[in-house]
């Protein structure tokens, strides 16, 4: 941070050291702008609440039985930009609170205002973009903080923390120790399930049809040719995918032909070889454009056309927003303001000439009466727009991608609509006395309008195998006979609905109302940290704990992931920031229950008997039980002649989706052959048996000892251990003595175990590598300095040398059996940072603003990160470290100052048993 300010200036306050920048150099000398960043306090942890405020405060951090008062503190990091903010205060005549215009702006204003008890006149300044104009209009319209924000924002907060704090231990004990429950990622999550279950109860059908090619019957009538697909038989509809209902039966009458009926009917109207035009239809249309970005359809398109998550989308919409390329990215409303229509409708005709916009400006309704956001949608800054090519060098990657969605979208969204016709033909052909009609449909823009600059991307749906691939149809007329090849018959059978993907699942949560659209890219990242989720490709899936939290909460907190009474809460914290409702009434009446509700605490008081090897057990059919355990997923598979018997378990492959685990699936499984147990080998060194396994935690070697000896019984032919040798009787008949029993024996040592490397198979692991395995950890060699060993082995962060208690991470697990001693001593020979080898920087970029030190990018034992040498912060899933910018460094160090220092586990003392008593 800056020095204090002079006498006279006035301090302006806002978010982060990005926004700070920008806005200073808008303001000029009379103004000094700092930043906060973020949040300064939020709710204590129960360990930083004093003592003689434990009784009221304790549980929660807030005290219920008076007023749902909140106990804040400071964070670490608080407290010093605190300090910083109280010296700049002490030389300013005014204090401008410009935090963001939504209700997490709003309280970081009310907080700073009540830590720094500012005696200066007070103003609240709020802007939804920042370029010269608007900062300096923001400066000259201020406000009044609004409370019903505020309080809006910590009902929402202390909301967040009870049902969190009251529901998630019930699912550690119950489900898995580090398990999570949430007012929006529980509801989030269930969503998942529930279209997981839908797949999984999914019946498929099968329906057949026939596609072929027609082509005008004249000279290049071949070139013209367009696709076709069987409509009717004899009048009666051919069954469509939509035809049919998810246990697989159909919805209506219509005609279903087996894959026997329809080769016949083919054979028969290729032999034809033609069909006459019967029908001929055109039909004009319009499309209208979409509004322009709020931030879910920012969030779903960035998702669909730039594979975005919606995390890292709204990080670069973010960045882009505080270097001032677009207006403020949390917004509801769909809403342009007059400036910037005239710059989307003056840009949309320079590029597309007059016919481009229609003749008034376009405004688009908001469905939201939310209160909490700003108030225009989300599009580039300024009185005119810059378009990508203006901007190509002061962006990344990213931010220019992103950019260029915002800029076509906003200016689509001013221009005219787009004009087609379709045109939908019917063709009949005499199949050996059956008639069959084939259709085709075309569609022709007369006037591309809007669609010159944007198209918006969509979601799959389950109906799109039916749909034909836009073509253009030749110039036909009723009466005309056309020419048919390629005759083919087509089976098809019909699929579940799509799982979810973040830009539809965002979608969803919009549509039901569940959750704000500012909060939606956290949620997601939530329910995938969580390992309630899962990526594959753009697919969601949910993992089978995602099951047993949903069906512990659906059975015992039912209200609480219901669709609608989520939704509910979500209308009741607008009414919270319109003034229309009473922070703690409301509160009141969630909690503690009222005529219309039960309560959160009356639920959790009586939740009764919770069945958890019931509540994590799914039947696959009648073949096996899916359960849920402390070490994940596997099949429980019941001995049917033998019911009392120990069940044998089955593990499941990890990326095996929960709908693809079929009771057939399941049953391949059971009857698999079990993976590993396959002996490689004897160990010349000691004779134990070398075995490869294929374990709980992953594959391993281990040694064992050979089977005894057997013989054969040479009468029965029975194979039996070697006997041992029967002292004889002595000459005179005295019996042998008896030898006394020998001793109990000490416990076996363990055998011998090694995990096989990540790039290692099972099947194709040999004796020697397996033996170098066991070997582990290996002796590199002695440092001629000190005279430690250094040591080369696998741990659970990955393959690293070791000297004493120095330990360096090394970068692959070849290298655990192929570096030599130099290499090695080269290794520890480089500087080491904190508690882990350092690796030389991959970038470097100019002082952070706020510690002053330079900032690097590093390759770290958990992934790159960028530090400035006293916080790093790990460069987020789905950015290319080699794509961040100094503006993207700098914000990652500062969210992650605004987090404070990472929590450590409260050390466990193990309880003193007492004396026996004597």
């Amino acid at each position: 941070m800056s020095k204090a300010a002079s006498h006279g200036k006035k301090l302006v306050i806002v978010e982060s050291p990005t926004k700070m920048r920008s806005i200073q150099g808008y303001l000029g000398d009379g103004y000094e702008v700092l930043s906060s960043v973020g949040h300064i306090r939020d709710l204590a942890d129960k360990r930083d609440i004093p003592a003689d405020k434990k009784q009221a405060y304790g549980k929660y951090s807030i005290d219920i039985d008076n007023g749902f008062d909140p106990y804040y503190v400071e964070s670490e990091r608080g407290k010093k930009t605190v300090a910083e903010l109280k010296r700049a205060l002490k030389g300013a005549d005014e204090l401008l609170l410009a935090t963001d215009e939504d209700r997490e702006g709003e309280a970081i204003a009310w907080h700073l205002l009540q830590t720094l008890k500012p005696k200066v006149p007070v103003k609240r300044m709020v802007f939804h973009e920042i370029t010269k104009d608007a900062i300096r209009a923001a400066v000259d319209n201020t406000r009044e903080l609004d409370l019903a924000l505020v309080d809006a924002q910590e009902t929402r907060r202390i909301l967040d923390r009870l049902y969190g704090w009251d529901v998630s231990p019930v699912l550690w004990f119950k489900v898995q120790q580090g398990t999570s429950a949430g007012r929006v990622q529980s509801a989030a999550t269930r969503l998942v399930v529930d279209r997981e279950r839908e797949r999984m109860a999914f019946v498929s059908a099968s329906y057949w049809d026939i596609e072929a090619l027609a082509a005008p019957n004249r000279p290049q009538g071949l070139d013209e040719a367009f696709a076709t697909r069987l409509a009717r038989v004899d009048g009666a509809a051919l069954a469509r995918g939509t035809d049919f209902d998810d246990r697989g039966e159909l919805k209506k009458a219509v005609l279903v032909l087996d894959e026997a009926q329809v080769r016949e009917l083919a054979t028969a109207i290729e032999a034809a070889g033609e069909a006459s035009v019967s029908a001929l239809e055109s039909k004009p249309g319009t499309r209208s454009p979409k509004p322009p970005f709020t931030t879910s359809t920012l969030q779903q398109e960035a998702g669909r056309k730039l594979s975005m998550s919606a995390k890292h989308a709204m990080s670069v919409a973010q960045r882009l927003y505080e270097k001032g390329f677009i207006t403020y990215m949390r917004t509801d409303s769909t809403a342009l303001s007059a400036q910037a229509l005239n710059a989307a409708r003056e840009q949309a005709v320079a590029m597309y000439g007059d016919k481009a916009v229609p003749p008034n400006p376009r405004t688009y309704r908001s469905n939201s009466k939310n209160a909490q956001e700003a108030h225009e949608a989300i599009r580039p800054s300024g009185e005119t727009f810059r378009t990508p090519a203006d901007v190509s060098n002061e962006l990344d990657r990213d931010e220019l991608r992103l950019y260029d969605l915002i800029w076509k979208r906003t200016m689509a969204s001013q221009m005219s609509d787009a004009k087609y016709e379709t045109t939908t033909v019917t063709l009949v052909v005499d199949a050996g006395g059956r008639r069959a009609e084939f259709t085709a449909s075309g569609t022709v823009y007369t006037f591309k309008g809007f669609l010159e600059a944007y198209e918006e991307g969509r979601d799959e749906k389950r109906s799109d195998a039916d749909k034909a691939d836009d073509q253009s149809l030749p110039t036909m007329a009723v009466g005309d006979v056309l020419r048919l090849k390629e005759v083919e018959p087509k089976g098809h059978s019909t699929s579940p609905k799509p799982r979810y993907t973040e830009a539809s699942l965002v979608k969803a949560l919009e549509e039901k109302g569940i959750g704000r659209p500012s909060t939606f890219a956290s949620i997601i990242d939530v329910i995938l940290n969580r390992g309630y989720v899962t990526k594959r490709g753009q697919a969601l899936i949910p993992s089978w704990l995602a099951f047993s939290v949903v069906r512990l909460l659906e059975q015992h907190f039912a209200d609480l992931v219901d669709y609608d009474f989520t939704a509910a809460l979500e209308d009741d914290l607008d009414a919270i920031a319109r003034g229309e409702q009473k922070r703690e009434d409301w509160l009141k009446e969630f909690y503690f229950g009222s005529d219309q509700q039960v309560g959160l605490r009356n639920i959790v008081d009586n939740l009764g008997e919770i069945d958890a090897r019931a509540l994590n057990s799914t039947p696959i059919g009648d073949v096996a039980t899916l359960r849920f355990g402390k070490y994940g997923p596997y099949l429980e598979v019941a001995d049917k002649e033998n019911p009392d018997a120990e069940p044998r378990r089955v593990n499941i492959p990890e990326d095996l989706a929960p709908d693809e685990l079929t009771p057939e699936r399941a049953q391949d499984l059971i009857d698999a052959p079990v993976a590993g147990d396959r002996v490689l080998g004897e160990n010349p060194a000691n004779g134990k048996l070398v075995i490869v396994k294929d374990g709980r935690f992953g594959p391993y070697v281990q040694e064992a000892d050979p089977p005894a000896e057997e013989e054969i019984d040479e009468a029965t032919g029975e194979v039996r251990p070697v006997a041992e040798p029967v002292e004889a009787p002595a000459a005179d008949g005295t019996p042998a003595p008896k030898k006394r029993a020998p001793k109990k024996a000490p416990a076996a040592p363990k055998p011998r175990t090694a995990s096989l490397f990540k790039s290692m198979s099972v099947d194709t692991l040999d004796l020697e590598t397996a033996l170098r395995l066991l070997d582990l950890p290996r002796v590199v060699g002695t440092d001629p300095e000190t005279g430690a060993e250094i040591t080369a082995q696998n741990g659970r962060y990955g393959p690293y040398l070791k000297k004493g208690t120095d330990s360096r991470t090394l970068q692959s697990e070849q290298q655990i059996f192929d570096i030599t001693l130099d290499e090695a001593l080269a290794v520890y020979a480089q500087p080491k940072y904190g508690a882990r080898g350092a690796s030389s920087a991959l970038k470097e970029f100019e002082n952070d603003p706020t510690s002053g030190k330079p900032i690097k990018l590093k390759d770290g034992r958990f992934g790159p990160y960028v530090t400035d040498g006293e916080t790093n912060a790990t460069i987020p899933r789905g950015e290319e470290a080699m794509e961040i910018s100094f503006e993207r460094a700098v914000q990652l160090l500062a969210d992650k100052r605004a987090k404070g220092p990472a929590k450590r586990p409260a050390r466990k003392t193990a309880a003193r048993k007492p004396a026996a008593k004597k």
